[in-house]
């Protein structure tokens, strides 16, 4: 679902802009935004964004992928299987388990 969620999300922001995206979202998360935003996109974190762009368009980013494939993908499932192992799967499970409107579209096991 969250995934729907995001989608819908991108279409606001190429349709509007972000101020679109945030007035449609709800207030509280708008709100959230402009409070929290300005300590996680920092300028580290920006410099980080740019480096990974760069890496895309150098071609590096394709280039490492297509070497991950070549060897049957061993770090991708390792990450893979770190991320899957994280509690807030487990909190994710209980949460849709009393909510079962909310995982009748989940894509993954």
């Amino acid at each position: 679902m969250a995934y729907f969620e995001c989608l819908h999300e991108v279409k606001l922001i190429h349709e509007g802009g972000i101020a679109t995206m945030s007035y449609a979202v709800s207030n509280t998360t708008e709100y959230g935004e402009y409070v929290t935003s300005p300590r996680i996109i920092t300028e580290a974190a920006k410099g980080e964004m740019k480096r990974v762009l760069s890496d895309i368009q150098s071609g590096r980013f394709t280039h490492d992928w297509m070497l991950e494939n070549q060897v049957n993908q061993p770090s991708f499932k390792a990450m893979r299987a770190k991320a899957g192992a994280d509690p807030i799967e487990e909190v994710g499970v209980r949460l849709r388990a009393i909510m079962p409107r909310i995982g009748a579209n989940n894509l993954v096991d």
